[in-house]
């Protein structure tokens, strides 16, 4: 495995990433993780363009070889979580990908925040993201990644995937994820509150916040009260719009 990523090797698996993705000619693909471009050649022939964002330099033989083969495959060899996606030209509309699992989740809330234009994501992540990301408020899985994501996307769960795809075989359950996009990213304060909300999860919301900002948790107690929940409510029993509202709240 190099830096964190396992390479898929079952061409029907790969098949089924662009079917489900059903990408249009006129479309513009992201990829991080190029990888050995299996995917990308997949790609290819069935957008305008396909940057691949690569960080590992010993893929580059590979990854320059499919882009021989195909006009329209643009290659960035680059830490993804530095690169300067908004600078990519033409800008994408898609992104379809197997990410490095160390950076899926940072990654996806970073494209969603970045990249307006991007109106559906298809990704292979490790199991555990995918159920993280499209948890509902109550689950033990639902946290501030939760909220953010779904803030702006809708998230469905495609597929659940073999270990024995992919090489080296990881120690991990995966799953393709869908999301589509809804509305734009989360505003800046109300990322902040959310991220503050989930810092303590043992503790109320009202005392977590309590915590990053001293002095509001009587004033958060009531936003809750407000907002037809109880005032000692943890974070992970308010949904996504309901830390909008609070965040107005408290402004």
């Amino acid at each position: 495995m190099r830096l964190g990523q396992n390479f898929l090797v079952d061409p029907n698996l790969l098949t089924a990433i662009v079917r489900e993705a059903d990408p249009s000619p006129d479309d513009v693909v992201l990829e991080i993780g190029g990888g050995e471009g299996a995917l990308t050649a997949k790609l290819a022939p069935r957008v305008a363009t396909v940057h691949v964002v690569e960080l590992d330099e010993r893929l580059r033989p590979a990854l320059e070889r499919v882009a021989a083969a195909h006009g329209n495959v643009e290659l960035h060899f680059a830490d993804a979580m530095r690169f300067d996606l908004a600078r990519l030209e033409p800008p994408p509309d898609r992104m379809v990908a197997n990410l490095p699992y160390s950076i899926a989740t940072p990654l996806i809330l970073r494209t969603i925040a970045e990249l307006e234009g991007l109106r559906r994501w298809t990704l292979m992540v490790q199991r555990e993201i995918a159920d993280r990301l499209r948890a509902s408020p109550g689950s033990r899985l639902y946290g501030s990644p939760s909220v953010l994501v779904q803030l702006a996307c809708e998230v469905r769960l495609l597929r659940t995937v073999d270990r024995a795809v992919f090489k080296p075989r990881p120690r991990v359950d995966s799953a393709l994820l869908e999301l589509v996009r809804g509305g734009p990213a989360a505003a800046p304060v109300v990322v902040e509150l959310v991220r503050d909300a989930f810092a303590h999860r043992r503790k109320s919301l009202a005392r977590s916040l309590e915590h990053a900002r001293p002095g509001t948790r009587e004033a958060a107690r009531t936003a809750l009260e407000r907002l037809d929940l109880p005032a000692d409510a943890r974070a992970e029993q308010v949904a996504p719009a309901q830390y909008v509202a609070l965040a107005k709240a408290l402004r």
